[in-house]
């Protein structure tokens, strides 16, 4: 076993000793709301959003977008459980705004391997190990950090499956500062 995998059993034992009472926690989220951000780990939304286990749910995906699969989750969030308002978190010093749909699909092509960027940009190992499918995904980077939240909330709030009187509200989380940072024009 790798180091990493024993760190985080040795965390979880910790962790489980100490549970007490919270495995009897709801399934719906108590303060009946969800937050759409991104997997970023400088990002701690329990700690950004004040949140205890059982307050929220909380769906992370690259860039925070709001992906089919996103919108998926946030429908059975309010559906089957009952949240009644939504935040969309994007963030600063975002890795979505560092390439394209483009770059992704050359760099995968070129190789499976992990990707490194420098001064002149993205570079590949170029193993011949890549695939061309990753041309036809399409990766949602974003260009605009404000534009991309105004963008999220927008196709969120006119999905057909979403009720309309749902507040949803779109927000930066500043890396450098911690504040969220309200998105105007949504």
């Amino acid at each position: 076993m790798s180091k990493i995998h024993d760190e985080v059993l040795a965390a979880n034992k910790a962790y489980a000793d100490g549970f007490g009472e919270k495995g009897k926690l709801p399934m719906p989220p108590g303060r009946r709301f969800a937050i759409l951000t991104c997997m970023d780990a400088r990002l701690d939304p329990a700690k950004f959003a004040g949140l205890s286990e059982g307050d929220a749910h909380v769906i992370r995906n690259a860039g925070g977008r709001a992906s089919d699969d996103a919108i998926r989750s946030l429908v059975i969030s309010y559906k089957l459980l009952g949240t009644k308002e939504w935040f969309v978190i994007h963030h600063t010093d975002c890795g979505m705004l560092t390439f394209t749909n483009e770059i992704m699909g050359d760099l995968l092509a070129s190789s499976l391997k992990t990707a490194t960027v420098d001064d002149d940009g993205w570079q590949d190992s170029a193993d011949g190990s890549g695939s061309v499918e990753g041309r036809f995904i399409n990766w949602l980077t974003i260009s605009d950090n404000a534009k991309s939240v105004v963008e999220d909330v927008n196709r969120i709030r006119n999905h057909p499956l979403v009720p309309g009187d749902i507040p949803i509200h779109g927000y930066i989380y500043d890396c450098k500062s911690g504040k969220l940072i309200e998105v105007a024009g949504e």
